[in-house]
């Protein structure tokens, strides 16, 4: 696939290293990656576990501890019909 990239694990203080070996930063994704055409021998200590390529995936919450109302309140399971303050009038009212 010539368009792929093989995104990295890059620790905030390696940064400028991974960059001047090549490595690019994918702002949507928020991960460094090689570019097509580059060396991947060259970026081996970040590269993740499963190897080359990240899959788009959507975000889910897995969390037990809580969910989502219809009208996007979160709500927690630990105090029964607890509805987080969102800020839109003083919570007082």
């Amino acid at each position: 696939m010539p368009n792929s990239k093989t995104y990295l694990n890059v620790p905030f203080a390696q940064k400028d290293e991974a960059k001047a070996l090549g490595a690019r930063w994918d702002a949507v994704k928020k991960k460094w990656f090689v570019p097509a055409g580059k060396d991947v021998a060259l970026f081996t200590r970040w590269q993740t576990e499963s190897g080359t390529m990240e899959s788009p995936s959507p975000k889910a919450s897995s969390s037990s501890s809580s969910s989502t109302t219809a009208t996007g309140a979160k709500t927690h399971a630990t105090i029964e019909n607890f509805i987080a303050y969102n800020g839109d009038a003083p919570p007082w009212d």
